[in-house]
């Protein structure tokens, strides 16, 4: 397995497993960055909260193979949403997101929190027509920006869209602190705890040691929601996998940069424990769909070194949701099921929108807070049928086609224990990948990523 530059640079706290089973008045799955803000926000406000990681720390799933950008700039998107939102919806993704950076800002230890410009840069026609559509949307929305062509990078460009005052994190060390602030506050945090069994009806989880938990709330912050299917959120979110590179560089980046040409670029530096880091990423494609990954490595290695003279020592890639209309699901899974919330489809942008999501689904279950606007926005229950439907036969016919062949062609790979698509083995991260809705498991076939709970059967 390969190793990401937070996960190999900071020991994340030590958590015990579930000892009993127990009740609490809500319950979190996932001990990622949202599950950890939401447990913190909640207790701190006098919520009776359990919390429940299945790897043996916290931060090991997508918040710590992220990039740690952590802005309101998320690449193309503001004009994109004008187009499929209205204009005030448009506005407040944004409000939301830099009212984020500004909290994580005031809340994080000055160590593990940084500010630094965001950077959208293109070195094409293309890229600049679509960096110009950009601008435009960030003229009708307030947005502070300006556009430049004075970069640090070691290469022209035709032209930048420069966001100030935002912000980059060592996601595991923010994840560190969250666990110490949530305890502090009285949640009760357990990793090594893998969720088997969901029985809604009696709000009650089982666990692979044998435990259970009544609660009264159920919030699913699993990156996939195991319970997906409810509210057809299955058929409505697509994965795609990015890979990341870091490298020893000898001074730091005053911004973080973005490319919007194809293939795109994400480039940021880092200082930990003194020492001076170049994080290079991209290369994207549909999880699961490809088995000899390596090629994806070779190309951002490849550019390190040309552009930087770097060889990376840290390589990692990172799975990530989208929602047909780019904004994340946050809130009730469906009106149908109240009392079960989820966070999930941050299309790369975790970070920022995980603060987002702790916000709302707090002020859901107090009913304190000031993210009326926020609640409709991001709901899980919006109806967007137009863009919902294309995305469900888009991803549903996927699904399918890869049911069908896979039996064919790989009749001898292991079967997903999600829904019983067969897996793909990916050479270069040495995981069995699932196209289907992207659970991954690794060679001794234990789940590394949902909505799987279950490991492979390697016999």
């Amino acid at each position: 397995m390969t190793q990401s530059l937070w996960l190999g640079t900071i020991n994340p706290v030590s958590l015990p497993s579930l000892p009993a089973s127990t009740t609490c008045d809500v319950c979190i799955i996932g001990g990622g960055l949202t599950g950890l803000y939401t447990a913190y926000v909640l207790a701190k406000s006098g919520v009776d909260v359990v919390l429940l990681e299945a790897n043996s720390h916290i931060g090991h799933g997508t918040t710590g193979h992220s990039t740690g950008k952590l802005t309101a700039q998320h690449s193309l998107v503001y004009a994109d949403l004008i187009e499929k939102l209205t204009v005030d919806e448009a506005r407040l993704y944004y409000q939301l997101n830099q009212i984020a950076v500004e909290k994580a800002l005031q809340l994080l230890p000055k160590e593990s929190i940084q500010q630094v410009d965001s950077l959208l840069y293109c070195q094409t026609k293309e890229g600049y027509a679509q960096l110009l559509k950009e601008w435009n949307a960030y003229k009708v929305l307030n947005i502070k920006a300006n556009l430049t062509t004075d970069t640090e990078l070691p290469f022209p460009i035709t032209k930048a869209l420069s966001m100030p005052q935002q912000a980059q994190i060592h996601p595991v060390e923010v994840c560190n602190f969250l666990v110490k602030e949530a305890l502090s506050m009285g949640a009760k945090l357990y990793t090594s705890t893998r969720v088997q069994q969901l029985n809604i009806p009696q709000n009650s989880l089982h666990t692979a040691n044998d435990m259970s938990v009544q609660y009264n709330k159920l919030i699913l912050c699993t990156h996939y929601p195991i319970e997906a299917f409810r509210g057809l959120q299955l058929f409505k979110l697509s994965n795609s996998r990015s890979y990341m590179v870091a490298s020893k560089f000898t001074d730091t980046l005053k911004g973080q940069y973005l490319c919007v040409d194809n293939p795109t670029r994400s480039i940021r530096t880092a200082t930990i424990n003194g020492e001076h880091y170049l994080v290079l990423g991209g290369a994207n494609h549909i999880a699961g769909e490809t088995t000899n990954t390596e090629p994806y490595y070779e190309a951002i290695q490849n550019e390190m070194k040309a552009h930087f003279d770097q060889d990376p020592i840290y390589r990692w890639s990172a799975q990530d949701i989208e929602t047909p209309d780019v904004v994340p699901y946050v809130g009730r899974i469906t009106p149908s099921l109240p009392n079960v919330f989820i966070a999930t489809g941050y299309r790369k942008w975790g970070i920022s929108n995980s603060f987002v999501a702790g916000d709302i689904l707090s002020s859901l279950i107090t009913g304190a807070g000031n993210e009326d606007g926020a609640i409709p926005l991001y709901s899980p229950a919006r109806t967007k049928f137009g863009a919902q439907f294309m995305q469900m036969l888009k991803v549903g016919g996927f699904v399918a086609k890869e049911f069908v062949t896979g039996y064919v062609k790989r009749a001898d790979t292991p079967t997903c224990t999600h829904l019983g698509c067969k897996t793909k083995w990916n050479e270069a991260d040495e995981t069995w990948d699932c196209p289907c809705h992207g659970s991954r498991f690794n060679a001794k076939g234990e789940v590394l990523e949902g909505p799987a709970v279950h490991p492979l059967k390697l016999d």
